[in-house]
C-alpha cells in the first residue's frame, strides 16, 4: 500500500496554523504527516516563497490545501502532488484577490483598518462571519487565534499558476458568510474536481471530519494514479 503523501495546510488572511488544529489532529490519526506553515510574512511573494521552501524540503510532493487567501499561495507553488482549495482563490494570470472580489458585506463590516494599512477582524463580529457553524466555545477560541494582516495582500498576483498543470480539487463552502459562494463556484470550474457542502467559511473547524475524508480521498486517488 502506497503511504499517504504529506499534507501542507496553508491558512487564509488573519488566520494561523491554530485554526487547522482539529483537522491536523484527525489527519495524524490516519497516519498522515501534516505541516502548517505560518504566513503573514509581508507579501504574497514572501508567503509563497516560505511555503515553497517547505514543499522543496519534503521527501515527496505533498498535497497542499489552501484556505481562502491561502489558495493564492498554493496557486504560486511548484512541486505539489495535488492542490485542494477550500473557499480558496484560484487565480489566473493577471488576477488578484481584489480583482476577484466576492467579499461579503458582513466581512467588510468586520474589518478594521489601521492608518498604515494593516487590517484586523473585530472580535465581536468575526465569529458570526467566519465560524457561525462551529460550536460557540470553538468559535471563541478561533477568534482569539486571529492575527492582524499587513497591507497589500489583496492586490498581489501570483507569478505561477500551478492549477494549470497540477491536479486540483475545489471545495465550495455553500453557506459561506465571508466569501460569495457563487464566486467560489466560478473559481471551482478551473479545477479538476469540485465539491460543494453546506458549510461556512472554515470547515476545517466546523467539519474537520469531512475535510479529513476529502484529503484522504485525494491521497487515495493519488496512490492509485488517479
Amino acid at each position: 500500500m502506497t503511504p499517504a503523501a504529506p499534507v501542507v495546510l496553508v491558512p487564509g488572511r488573519w488566520h494561523t496554523p491554530h485554526h487547522f488544529g482539529p483537522l491536523r489532529a484527525m489527519l495524524r490519526q490516519h497516519g498522515v504527516t501534516v505541516h502548517t506553515p505560518w504566513l503573514q510574512r509581508g507579501s504574497l511573494a514572501a508567503d509563497t516563497a516560505h511555503v515553497q521552501r517547505l514543499v522543496d524540503a519534503l521527501p515527496e510532493p505533498p498535497v497542499v490545501l489552501g484556505h481562502s487567501y491561502g489558495g493564492s499561495v498554493a496557486t504560486g507553488l511548484h512541486g505539489a502532488a495535488h492542490l485542494v482549495y477550500v473557499a480558496g482563490f484560484v487565480l489566473a494570470e493577471g488576477e488578484s484577490t481584489a480583482d476577484m472580489g466576492g467579499t461579503s458585506a458582513l466581512l467588510a463590516a468586520a474589518v478594521a483598518e489601521s492608518p498604515d494599512g494593516t487590517t484586523r477582524l473585530l472580535p465581536e463580529r468575526a465569529a458570526d462571519v467566519l465560524y457561525h457553524d462551529s460550536p460557540d466555545d470553538l468559535a471563541a477560541r478561533a477568534v482569539s487565534w486571529l492575527r492582524p494582516q499587513g497591507p497589500g495582500y489583496g492586490r498581489a498576483r501570483p507569478v505561477r499558476h500551478a492549477w494549470r498543470e497540477t491536479p486540483s480539487t475545489y471545495l465550495v463552502c455553500g453557506a459561506d458568510r465571508a466569501l460569495d459562494p457563487e464566486m467560489q463556484r466560478a473559481m471551482a470550474a478551473r479545477c479538476t474536481r469540485r465539491h460543494e457542502w453546506p458549510v461556512g467559511h472554515c470547515p476545517m473547524l466546523s467539519r474537520p471530519d469531512l475535510v479529513t475524508g476529502l484529503l484522504l480521498g485525494v491521497n487515495a486517488r493519488r496512490a492509485d494514479g488517479g
